[in-house]
């Protein structure tokens, strides 16, 4: 079949290369200059290169480990992999081993030497509870309303970061049903399921690239800054119109963002189209500071709960992940609030965290680098949200991490979204 492919993210990214394993022959147009969407290399003034923020990925992302060593990537070379560790720069917190992850991290709470014994036993009695009951819960209940019965400490020092990552939505809104699921892969996907795969290389390096030269050597043809204008059934064919071109396809695979699949698809199915534009989203901040000479004890770090005093829930070490030396990037999760506030209040509250939670830690002082916000980087993951679906209409589709699916907006959900597409599809005849 002739297929086109709408949008270069990792959800188009995939789309495309499971299309073409299966042996039809696809056209790919990106509006950009660059493949790889909201996870990409970007370049900014004075030719400095850095990544479009922090991405992490777990072991229970199979899809994605998948789709990368069919590039020909081996994932243990361009990804760190620790076991999870949530731990503050004093060293406290939250370690798992090796092995099975769910009995490791009972093993974890019951080693975490600042956690009293009432509340190692609460996490764990609802650990148990969660596992029993298959990792479900009502529709319509929030992270907070799931763990209301916890002591204090623990949400605000565990439950809490772990939602805020996970789902980049503050847990009185958050899905409690999608942070089981999240919960339910990390540990029971089998041994490493909940290990943390942090990026020794750019993002572009992980994905986007190796997928440009798949795509030269596979034939795939690629079309940058090209916005598709719009899309028209021709008998049982689709007419795609972009900014210079046009052609007919059997199948078209919308991988853009809501608001451009929505407006594309709204004369075909306006109930769809209202589905993709009811989405809110949630913007992600990363301050980038750098303090000459610094090492941190661990890749990842966790922050002090956050509160007006303290925007950013986790700290990466650049040097320790293929970066400059020095360069630590502080990442903000459900930014709104702290976006609402201007780059110049996020830059000042950063600093003076930093100076705070990294004492005893740092080399040299601090100064600012630069700021990146993601203003749309996913939807906002609230309890009975309602997810436009795969299929559009007869061989029009969506691939995307806010298409209907088990995960929030994360890189595994979109590379996922575009696999059930293609794999829907009938086999070719030989």
């Amino acid at each position: 079949m002739q297929v086109a492919v709408v949008g270069a993210g990792w959800a188009g990214l995939a789309a495309a290369i499971y299309a073409r394993v299966k042996g039809h022959e696809v056209t790919l147009f990106e509006m950009a200059g660059q493949l790889g969407g909201r996870a990409r290399t970007v370049r900014l003034a004075g030719d400095v290169i850095t990544d479009n923020g922090q991405h992490i990925l777990i072991g229970a992302y199979t899809e994605t480990l998948g789709l990368m060593r069919l590039l020909g990537l081996d994932p243990e070379q361009v990804l760190e992999r620790r076991p999870l560790c949530l731990v503050d720069p004093r060293g406290r917190g939250l370690r798992l081993g090796a092995g099975d992850a769910q009995w490791a991290f009972v093993l974890a709470v019951w080693r975490h030497r600042d956690w009293t014994w009432h509340e190692r036993w609460a996490l764990t009695a609802q650990a148990l509870r969660w596992s029993a009951a298959g990792y479900r819960c009502a529709s319509s209940a929030s992270v907070a309303m799931l763990t209301a019965g916890l002591p204090e400490r623990l949400r605000n020092e565990f439950i809490d970061p772990l939602c805020i990552a996970a789902l980049n939505t503050q847990p009185h809104q958050a899905s409690g049903s999608v942070f089981l699921r999240v919960l339910r892969d990390a540990l029971k996907s089998g041994p490493g399921s909940a290990d943390l795969l942090l990026p020794r290389v750019t993002l572009s390096e992980l994905l986007p690239e190796p997928a440009t030269a798949w795509f030269i050597r596979n034939g795939v043809k690629i079309h940058t800054h090209q916005r598709v204008q719009s899309l028209e059934l021709h008998g049982t064919r689709w007419r795609l119109m972009s900014t210079s071109m046009q052609g007919d396809f059997d199948q078209i695979v919308l991988a853009c963002t809501a608001s451009e699949a929505a407006r594309l698809a709204r004369p075909i199915s306006s109930a769809w189209a209202q589905e993709a534009e009811a989405l809110r989203y949630e913007p992600i901040t990363t301050v980038t500071l750098r303090s000459s000479g610094t090492r941190l004890p661990q890749p990842m770090l966790t922050l002090p709960p956050g509160n007006e005093d303290n925007p950013a829930q986790f700290v990466f070490d650049q040097g320790q992940l293929g970066g400059r030396a020095g360069d630590l990037n502080f990442v903000i999760s459900a930014a709104q609030s702290w976006v609402n506030r201007g780059t110049d209040v996020i830059n000042a509250a950063t600093l003076s965290q930093a100076a705070r939670a990294l004492q005893g830690c740092l080399s040299a002082p601090l100064h600012h680098v630069r700021t990146l916000t993601e203003k749309r980087a996913t939807f906002r993951c609230t309890p009975n949200l309602r997810r436009p679906p795969p299929a559009i209409a007869n061989g029009l589709w969506a691939a995307a991490d806010y298409v209907q699916g088990p995960y929030p907006a994360t890189l595994e959900g979109a590379v996922r979204s575009a696999a059930a597409v293609v794999h829907a599809w009938p086999d070719l005849q030989k």
